[in-house]
């Protein structure tokens, strides 16, 4: 029976401490801030980035090197017959790509998921492909399961300041002006392919009662034989807010009573477009 590896990066939320604990590897990525390169979890904390954030430094993302993706991965295969590597949707990054042209090279020892996931159902990805490498699923076989089920997620993110989305350009100028005075919080949904707008709301509260009926709409639609089956996972995420994090899974386990709620910080890809203060729910099947 071939030893099978899994492979993420940091947009997983899993931590390098929590990849040791999970057995698995976790390549980091990389960020610009004022020109100096940082690792995520490794040169890099959240409380120093949400510090650098609030100071307005120009903070951009990028995607890891070939090299540090193959170094990775090179390293991993010296254990493991075979690796399988999820990293965040191809939607959000050109990552994805990127590995999926490095495997070429790896004669059917890497197989690249293209799971359009990221954050907390990321993490959801790399735990389903453990469950699946213990069922005795081969490399290949699992890519195959994960990317069949890959839109089966969904995830609702409410942004406390107008000013990230402004300076993305996904907002207007004026608009966020507007915004601002009126104290709109916009409804951000990912599902799959990239960040869009869902819904707009007066105050974060209103913003918060939206997303959650947005995931019982998904479970009593889009997904209702899995809800059923109990084959779905509610899962929450946050950026920078851990006090307000905890009273917002509060909520969620309140809305959705016997649900086990994992909670992760936001992947800093997504806070660095988002800003600090954000709080996202999810829904998730789990194989």
């Amino acid at each position: 029976m071939k030893k099978i590896a899994v492979v993420t990066d940091s947009n997983s939320g899993i931590t390098q401490s929590a990849a040791k604990e999970l057995g698995v590897f976790v390549l980091p990525m990389p960020f610009y801030i004022n020109e100096e390169l940082f690792l995520e979890d490794i040169t890099l904390t959240q409380e120093e980035f949400y510090k650098k954030l609030k100071e307005d430094a120009d903070i951009s993302t990028s995607q890891p090197t070939p090299l540090d993706v193959t170094e990775l991965w090179d390293k991993v295969l010296k254990e493991y017959d075979e690796l399988v590597y999820i990293p965040m949707s191809s939607g959000l990054s050109n990552s994805c790509e990127t590995a999926m042209a490095l495997a070429r090279d790896y004669e059917g020892k890497v197989f690249v998921v293209d799971n359009q996931r990221i954050s907390v159902t990321q993490r959801q990805s790399v735990l389903d492909a453990q469950k699946l490498i213990q069922e005795g699923k081969d490399a290949a076989e699992i890519k195959e399961i994960l990317e069949k089920t890959k839109l089966a997620a969904s995830i609702y993110i409410t942004v406390e300041t107008l000013k990230y989305l402004k300076k993305g350009g996904r907002i207007t100028p004026a608009a966020a002006a507007v915004g601002t005075i009126l104290n709109l919080k916009p409804v951000l949904q990912i599902q799959g392919e990239k960040l869009d707008a869902y819904a707009k709301s007066r105050g974060k509260m209103k913003a918060k009662k939206i997303m959650l009926e947005a995931i019982h709409k998904d479970i009593e639609n889009r997904f209702s034989e899995e809800w059923k089956e109990g084959r779905m996972a509610i899962q929450a995420a946050y950026a920078g807010n851990p006090e307000e994090a905890a009273e917002w899974k509060k909520e969620i386990e309140e809305e959705f009573p016997g649900m086990d709620v994992h909670m992760d910080p936001l992947s800093l890809s997504v806070s660095c477009h988002i800003g600090y203060g954000a709080l996202a729910i999810t829904c998730c099947l789990v194989l």
